[in-house]
């Protein structure tokens, strides 16, 4: 894994190389939704790209620079999406994947791993754990580490789906993704910036895990708390090199409740007939608090994934967090 920051370049190069083998998702309007928010909003819907998530991306930019032949196994760690995406990208180079997930992680998520066929190792919760049974593993047996964020290659590949947004709807005054590890918003951010310098990028991320809103305040990576929030996918702390791409290319980064996530959630269901999972909904939550554009602007939203465990949908069940 290369030390360097990718560059736009880098972006335009993934597009072209995971063109054939990724879903060019479309991208959605709702004019209910719109009238909810008092401005324009399209929707990216990653939320059905191949495995679920915009994951698929990263992952399949990385196995395609790697030869199967010298590289026939993968590994990462990941709280679902990224390891579904990394053991579906391997499989179809002929390589074998094997993924270190947290205990807690969502069943369905799991479940869809062992499908794609990855060899499965639990952790505890909490990215140390995480990375320290990661460890344990690469010092017995060889394969490449993918990184779930802070790869280049992942970053570079995770900002074609913002590539795809502004280039069939370019004239787009604000856009957002959420924040977990920074993946997606650091590649996201690269493209937006590369394709129109002057529109404004502004991260979404819950206020139960901010450590990259008090990193971006403080001008500073902050590792906090253990992240407590419903949104699963966005517990990970803020890479390195996706820091250094935050800083350098993001506005601002807002956060939301749990209970706003949640609604957000039910909101996109009702609007756009799309059920999003609880980390892709944050960016949607940031804009139905009014936190993404003014009345009038066009705003660009990233729907991150719809992996959703049914059985713990707060409001399939009649719940609200609070």
């Amino acid at each position: 894994m290369t030390a360097s920051l990718p560059v736009f370049a880098d972006v335009v190069a993934a597009a072209a190389r995971i063109g054939p083998h990724v879903v060019r998702t479309p991208v959605m309007r709702s004019a209910a939704f719109d009238a909810r928010v008092g401005r324009e909003v399209v929707f990216k819907c990653e939320n059905i790209q191949t495995g679920g998530a915009f994951k698929y991306r990263g992952a399949m930019n990385t196995v395609l620079q790697l030869d199967p032949a010298r590289t026939p196994t993968v590994i990462t760690h990941s709280s679902g999406n990224h390891g579904n995406a990394l053991a579906l990208a391997a499989r179809a180079r002929g390589m074998r994947a094997i993924v270190i997930i947290p205990r807690d992680s969502s069943r369905p998520k799991i479940a869809a791993i062992e499908r794609a066929g990855a060899r499965i190792e639990f952790c505890d919760p909490g990215l140390p754990a995480r990375e320290k049974r990661l460890a344990e593993v690469l010092a017995h047996e060889p394969a490449e580490l993918v990184h779930p964020f802070d790869d280049a290659r992942i970053i570079a590949g995770q900002g074609t789906a913002m590539l795809e947004l502004l280039t069939e709807v370019p004239a787009l005054d604000v856009v957002s993704t959420p924040i977990g590890g920074g993946g997606l918003i650091a590649g996201c951010a690269l493209a937006a910036k590369g394709l129109v310098p002057g529109i404004r990028f502004v991260g979404a991320e819950p206020a139960m895990a901010d450590d990259a809103c008090q990193s971006f305040r403080a001008g500073e990576r902050r590792q906090l708390r253990t992240p407590d929030t419903i949104a699963d996918g966005l517990r990970g702390f803020i890479g390195v090199r996706n820091f250094a791409l935050l800083r350098s290319h993001v506005d601002d980064v807002v956060t939301v409740g749990e209970s706003e996530i949640v609604a957000a959630m039910r909101i996109v269901l009702e609007d756009l007939k799309l059920l999003v999972e609880p980390s892709s909904a944050v960016a949607v939550a940031a804009a139905l608090a009014g936190k993404l554009g003014a009345p009038g602007e066009r705003v660009g939203i990233v729907l991150s994934g719809g992996n959703v465990d049914l059985d713990a949908c707060p409001f399939l069940r009649g719940e609200r967090t609070s």
